[in-house]
This record gives C-alpha cells, sequence and structure tokens, in this order.
C-alpha cells in the first residue's frame, strides 16, 4: 500500500492504544497519554525473553493492535496467534503486521475464557494486561494453565498495595492458638491481596482487580506456574508447573469437553 493510503488507514481505526512504528515516519499512536507505549515498557524486559524463538508457537491473548505479537515474530517465532475480544484492536493488529511484512501471523476473535476451542498448546503464551480487566481472573489463568500453556507464559497485570510478600503459612488456622481471635496474618501488607474496584479506575469502568504483588505471585502457582524471574515491577515470566491439589479434579470451573462436532469446548 501507498504512504498515504496507510496513513489514512491508520487515521480510520484510531485511537490505537498500541504505539507500532510502521515505517516511514509513520506511528500509530504518536500522541499516546503514556508516551512511546508498550516500546518503551518492553525495552525493560525484553531481555528476560528468549532472544531466539527460532521453531516456537506463540499465542498472545488480549493482543490489542499486536506489538507483542509483531516482536515474537522479530524472534523468529515459527507461528503467532493473537486473540482478542474487540474487532477493532485485531483490525488494526491486521494493518500493523500487513505493513510490517509480517503476514504470517494470525488473528481471531476469541475470548480467555474460550481458549479450549484452540485445542493446541503454545511453547509462549503472552498474558499481558488482561488480568484485571476480567470478572473472572484465576479462571482465566486456570484456563490458561490447563488448555494452551505449554511451557512458558509472558505476564502481566497492574497492581496496588504493597511490594512486600509475607511468608504465610501452609495451612492457616480458624483463630490464633488457644484463642477465639483471628489470626492477625490477614492484616499484614504482604498478605495476598486482591482489590475489587467497583467503579472506575484511571476513568475505566473495565478496571476490576489490582493484586498486590504478593496476591499476583500466590495466584499464578495456585494456577499451576513457577514463577522464573521479575524483571519488572509488574511483569512475570513464569513457566508452567503442577496444580496444586490436582489430585481431586481439574482447578478450571470449564474443563477441556467435546463440542457439537467433536472438538474441544
Amino acid at each position: 500500500m501507498t504512504e498515504d493510503s496507510l496513513r489514512e488507514r491508520v487515521a480510520a481505526l484510531a485511537p490505537w492504544f498500541h504505539n507500532i512504528d510502521l515505517g516511514d515516519g509513520i506511528v500509530t499512536a504518536p500522541d499516546h497519554f503514556l508516551g512511546d507505549y508498550p516500546r518503551f515498557k518492553f525495552a525493560r524486559f525484553a531481555a528476560a525473553l528468549p532472544a531466539d524463538l527460532t521453531g516456537k508457537t506463540v499465542l498472545d491473548i488480549g493482543c490489542n493492535a499486536g506489538f507483542y505479537s509483531v516482536e515474537m515474530k522479530r524472534r523468529g517465532a515459527a507461528r503467532v496467534l493473537g486473540i482478542d475480544s474487540d474487532d477493532r484492536y485485531l483490525a488494526q493488529a491486521r494493518l500493523a503486521t500487513d505493513a510490517l511484512g509480517f503476514t504470517d501471523v494470525e488473528f481471531r476473535n476469541l475470548s480467555v475464557y474460550d481458549i479450549a476451542a484452540l485445542g493446541e498448546r503454545f511453547d509462549v503464551v503472552i498474558f499481558m494486561g488482561v488480568l484485571y480487566h476480567l470478572r473472572h481472573p484465576l479462571l482465566a489463568l486456570d484456563l490458561i494453565r490447563e488448555h494452551v500453556a505449554g511451557d512458558m507464559m509472558l505476564f502481566q497485570t497492574m497492581q496496588q498495595g504493597s511490594d512486600d510478600v509475607a511468608d504465610v503459612p501452609a495451612d492457616h488456622p480458624f483463630h490464633k492458638p488457644g484463642t477465639f481471635d483471628p489470626p492477625e496474618y490477614f492484616d499484614e501488607p504482604g498478605y495476598p491481596k486482591m482489590h475489587f474496584i467497583e467503579r472506575e479506575f484511571a476513568h475505566d469502568w473495565s478496571n476490576w482487580w489490582a493484586p498486590n504483588r504478593a496476591g499476583t505471585e500466590a495466584m499464578l502457582r495456585a494456577a499451576g506456574f513457577t514463577i522464573e524471574s521479575h524483571p519488572e515491577h509488574d511483569v512475570y515470566l513464569c513457566r508452567v508447573a503442577p496444580v496444586p491439589y490436582a489430585d481431586f479434579g481439574p482447578a478450571a470451573v470449564y474443563p477441556a469437553r467435546a463440542g457439537i462436532n467433536g472438538d474441544a469446548r
């Protein structure tokens, strides 16, 4: 496409949340309120990811305009699938990848709650900037672990509250020993907490949750991920691990089951 037609198509799909450099001086969100986002953020933790993803498969959940999908292709990923539930974001992602020459990146309109329908596991799952927008965040992590995570997950969530991480007991007593008083550690700053946002946060009604650091890390472990590195204050590189208490049954509320035509649902 010509430079003028590309500029017109970028403008027609505005506003963009990902500021992506498409070349020839064309960027998608030059006036982004966060600056050159998410490039400047990615630069702070990019080294935590393998530099060479040759032959690897990647699932980008909540791909938005495809910034991270593009970055995974630049590292040589054999297959990249981006999913989002917003058709405008998907249109932006298709335009960006086409303009940059990554025409083999696939995009689909799919919710994180429906990823069992993909019927495959991926070497790398990207799950960034999504958890706090979900009404059912732990369910989403459970579904990712059960259905699509094959090895590695790059995870990010908004966090609020303390950065402390308390050493909590493996089994919580109902009362302090010898009393009827509740345990005090629930009030400790480093106890895992999930702050619920009933109304808007930063003028966004879809921001529902803000865990503290301990809460983020506890949820990841509970869903069956081990934290390999913590390169940025709200970014975690995780690996698939055994799901706690798996002997008692599947953790996800919606385990894999056959659909009408035999496909996974």
